[in-house]
């Protein structure tokens, strides 16, 4: 009997994955391909729309090939694919689908002035109260404003009712479908601020008052729906149905099985997310904490409380790019162990400015308590410590915003393998810190959601339950006046800090 296979595509920023899971979540094939970005100008972060697309064609290809040397005569045997992806990063492209501009990357900063300009127009509170979410350059629709203020070809192009606008999902499915399905997700639609995450639609509203009026915007559908097939430009012998599509730090928390209020997750990438499923829509305007929809299925909208952290891996990639500390990331934990402690030094990565629950986009990073003694070992042990200072500043946020106090934290993404850093966060939190070892929970998440929406499985019951062979919990040691004292120098200097 021949069995069923889910391809998933964890298209992200700094490279894309494509992996072949059976129907019992277990990983049958995988492949990965780099991705590059852009620096124009300072603060400025693009990508090539067309090395996207190709990236993801390329991925797919070695996956495919590589299924087939072990799984020859199942050639036919996949039944769906599902799309994770970058969020946040947008295209805008013609009727021909021929890019507008480079892709926007959800790291970019070129919108600061207009958020300002927006926020002094008293903006904020309705965009929270239809959105979630806070104006930021982190999200879409201010950079879409600064594009069309700033080029020629883009605002004619929305004048005349000719540019089309997609997270990198639908960019991904247009091309994918020969043009033929413009389409997007309720996860990924919800990022842009364009979209009434309460409302299930575009908002007319703040459509009108960002002045993107004429802008076209896809379909959005459930997370998990029938978008369109696709045969990836003639890799795969026929179509397959491309039936899930969710961004990725939402695919990770559904691959995490966050299922039930309280649970939380945090993927550490790049950036990070800390997802917080509150079971019920929580609008809220404090705390500096998002409301976001965690996946829809089934007609069903799941709702999430957010912390964004705009620096983490990426921190890390600055100490060994730009400084030379160190040449691989598995020197890093020795490093940061080799020495007792911190001796004073703290980083604050605001490198793009801070995220939640600070959300400064004007702050530059910077080094504390510096001397004669300090050591490349003592910043990379600060760079890691900033990692945890940052989620415990959400976590905290997040327990006053729901009063409830959170009993573990699952963690996914590269950086988990540091176990340093995870006993360390454990030991912040005073909670358990759970890595279920599983490295491409976001692309299993979007398996999981495509298998939905084939309806191999029928709801979240049926899904398979992993199996966790190196699932790890760092439980938390007594906490020590040290600890205490380190995260209110990290608190004070937060506080201080101006730019």
């Amino acid at each position: 009997m021949t069995k069923s296979y889910i391809l998933a595509i964890d298209q992200g920023t700094s490279g894309t994955k494509a992996i072949i899971f059976d129907t019992l979540g277990n990983l049958v094939a995988k492949a990965s391909e780099p991705l590059k970005s852009y620096y124009p100008l300072p603060g400025f972060v693009e990508q090539d729309p067309i090395e996207i697309y190709q990236n993801v064609l390329t991925a797919v290809e070695k996956c495919y090939q590589k299924f087939m040397t072990s799984h020859s005569l199942e050639k036919d045997s996949l039944i769906s694919c599902g799309i994770s992806n970058q969020r946040e990063t947008f295209i805008v492209w013609d009727s021909y689908g021929q890019p507008l501009y480079n892709a926007v990357v959800w790291q970019c900063k070129r919108s600061v002035s207009i958020c300002e300009k927006l926020k002094e127009h008293n903006l904020e509170k309705l965009v929270n109260s239809k959105t979630g979410l806070t104006i930021d350059p982190y999200f879409s629709a201010t950079k879409m404003m600064w594009l069309q203020q700033n080029n020629a070809a883009v605002a004619e192009a929305i004048e005349k009712g000719n540019a089309y606008f997609g997270t990198i999902d639908s960019w991904l499915l247009y091309k994918l479908t020969g043009h033929e399905q413009y389409r997007s997700d309720h996860t990924n639609a919800s990022r842009t601020l364009l979209f009434n995450s309460y409302e299930l639609k575009w908002d007319e509203d703040l459509i009108e008052k960002f002045g993107l009026e004429g802008l076209k915007l896809p379909e959005v559908l459930n997370s998990s729906a029938d978008f369109g097939e696709s045969d990836f430009g003639g890799i795969l012998p026929v179509k397959i149905p491309i039936t899930g599509m969710i961004g990725d730090s939402h695919a990770a928390f559904f691959g995490e099985e966050c299922f039930t209020s309280g649970m939380a997750k945090a993927t550490l990438g790049t950036g990070s997310s800390i997802l917080w499923n509150t079971g019920h829509i929580a609008k809220q305007d404090k705390n500096g904490i998002l409301t976001t929809i965690g996946w829809s299925v089934g007609g069903e909208v799941h709702y999430a409380l957010e912390g964004v952290i705009v620096s983490c891996g990426a921190t890390l990639e600055w100490l060994k790019n730009q400084l030379d500390l160190f040449t691989d990331n598995g020197e890093i934990e020795s490093m940061a162990t080799s020495v007792s402690s911190n001796e004073g030094v703290y980083l604050i990565p605001a490198f793009s400015g801070m995220g939640a629950p600070h959300w400064k986009k004007e702050w530059k990073a910077s080094i504390h308590g510096l001397t004669f003694r300090t050591t490349k070992e003592h910043l990379v042990r600060a760079a890691l410590e900033s990692i945890a200072y940052q989620i415990r500043d959400v976590i905290d946020a997040i327990q006053s915003e729901t009063n409830e106090k959170l009993k573990e934290l699952k963690v996914d993404g590269g950086i988990t393998s540091n176990r340093f850093l995870m006993q360390f966060l454990a030991d912040l939190l005073q909670t358990p810190v759970t890595n279920i070892g599983i490295s491409d929970v976001s692309a299993r998440g979007a398996a999981l959601i495509s298998g939905i929406g084939i309806r191999f499985w029928q709801n979240l019951e049926e899904l398979p339950k992993p199996y966790y062979k190196n699932l790890t919990t760092y439980l938390p040691k007594e906490t020590s006046k040290d600890l205490l004292d380190a995260y209110a120098t990290w608190q004070r200097l937060i506080g201080d800090k101006k730019m």
